[in-house]
């Protein structure tokens, strides 16, 4: 008989942890807690996990107010802009989770009679956001375990990465991995590694090749000397971390940092992994070409929707590159963001801690908008993206597809705006190839969106 109810008590216990699946508003943490085979045993949530707000004034925002966001928003669809979505986070709620206009309106240059919706779960290309929630994200975790010490130098691990005589600017021997955080090592902004023409002898579309070719790369400005914000630096710093780890940078973030969060919808070559072309917002209307006036072997003509738009991480990377390439939804970054509003966790994982954090966020000496790789709204240069409200220490990053993300700890506030500007024609490809109508609308210089949304904040 006493066997017969200890099976039963166990079957109590068993069976309904089967039956619950992903946790969303609530951690898999606080599940374990009321389905522990101990109940008396006494376990804490080590950090705090999102819940939905039930209405905005819980969290301490205006419904009014927000109504008014999502008006600046659509009056913007209205007008011909694509389509976006919104995410606000604060003091460990989702105050608002919301999509506007469509994932994909063309096919090439034609408007689509039936366009594709955009949805709350739609997965945009985060562009440069990828740098924060790959490769910063991986480096904090990396040095909070102690196994990256930022001041080593890159000859460390790739002993070919040195000066040559022919060299007209010397400093690679002593380049440190802080020194491209800080975006200070030197390196010009972009190579186009992907195409012959412009890259000449560092001419590549094959990764491990590429990364030959960036070890290359001369320096442009002596290191330390000058902020150029700069790909290659991000580049490189993948190819590090893969050296450390002894994994590509797509596993290794996607095992180490976004399965431990839950995240579904948080990785690189996502058409590889399951999903459809429908499940994106799309950016490009003919591939890379800039409406026909770009060409180089392999390039894309078609409307790109679930590829990398960028061109060095599709062709030259597979994908899979520091700079660019990761996809996310809102509601993953949301989880991301509270990640960093918790000081490095969020339920029972800890990825980093705050003095890591608060390292990386540290204004640089040279440049104070810039962290280690994060932005920081030091000076009225930054209100364009950070808005007015935001005070000196918010810190976050854009992308060039039309992604930008505020994380404001004092306030524990978080923002995401995901949209896909680019997913519109060229103005004048002739003139700038890179100026797209989408381009040209004021979500699309993300600080009004921001500020509309501090000041749905309730005083």
């Amino acid at each position: 008989m006493n066997r017969f109810i200890i099976i039963i008590l166990a079957l109590g216990i068993i069976m309904p942890w089967s039956s619950i699946g992903h946790a969303t508003a609530t951690s898999e943490a606080e599940l374990a807690l009321s389905n522990q085979s101990n109940p008396t045993r006494e376990e804490k949530v080590k950090y705090p996990t999102l819940k939905n707000a039930g209405k905005p004034e819980e969290a301490g925002f205006s419904s009014q107010k927000l109504r008014q966001v999502d008006q600046l928003i659509e009056q913007e669809i209205n007008n011909g802009f694509p389509g976006a979505a919104l995410v606000v986070i604060k003091d460990g709620k989702i105050v608002k989770n919301t999509a506007y206009g469509y994932a994909k309106k063309y096919e090439g240059h034609d408007l689509l009679k039936h366009p594709q919706k955009m949805k709350v779960n739609t997965v945009f290309d985060l562009a440069s956001n990828t740098k924060m929630y790959s490769v910063n994200y991986a480096l904090q975790h990396l040095v909070s375990e102690g196994k990256i010490d930022l001041n080593e130098t890159i000859q460390h691990y790739f002993p070919s990465f040195k000066d040559h005589p022919s060299d007209k600017i010397k400093g690679k021997d002593h380049l440190r991995i802080i020194d491209l955080l800080h975006h200070t090592a030197g390196f010009p902004s972009s190579v186009h590694y992907h195409n012959p023409v412009r890259a000449g002898e560092l001419y590549s579309q094959d990764r491990s090749t590429t990364l030959e070719m960036i070890l290359k790369t001369p320096l442009q400005n002596e290191p330390g000397t000058t902020v150029i914000y700069s790909d290659i630096d991000y580049m490189l710093l993948g190819f590090i971390i893969e050296k450390v780890t002894g994994l590509p940078l797509d596993q290794y973030v996607e095992t180490h940092i976004y399965k431990p969060l839950g995240l579904k919808s948080t990785m690189f070559n996502p058409l590889n992994k399951g999903f459809k072309e429908k499940d994106f917002a799309a950016t490009e209307l003919l591939g890379n070409t800039r409406d026909g006036v770009i060409s180089f072997p392999n390039i894309r003509t078609y409307t790109l929707q679930g590829e990398v738009h960028d061109e060095k991480s599709f062709y030259s990377m597979g994908g899979v590159s520091g700079h660019a390439g990761l996809f996310s939804t809102t509601g993953d970054l949301a989880v991301l963001l509270q990640v960093m509003l918790n000081d490095g966790g969020y339920g029972k994982v800890k990825l980093f801690d705050k003095e890591t954090i608060d390292l990386f966020v540290k204004p640089s000496e040279m440049n104070p908008t810039y962290g280690l790789g994060w932005r920081i709204n030091a000076n009225d240069s930054m209100k364009w993206m950070f808005s007015e409200y935001a005070n000196n220490n918010v810190i976050g990053h854009t992308g060039w597809t039309g992604t930008i993300t505020v994380i404001d700890r004092e306030n524990n506030l978080a923002i995401a705006l995901l949209t896909n500007k680019k997913h519109s024609p060229v103005i004048d490809p002739k003139v700038d190839s890179n100026k797209f109508y989408g381009d040209t609308f004021d979500i699309s210089q993300y600080g009004s969106i921001v500020t509309a949304v501090y000041e749905a904040m309730i005083k």
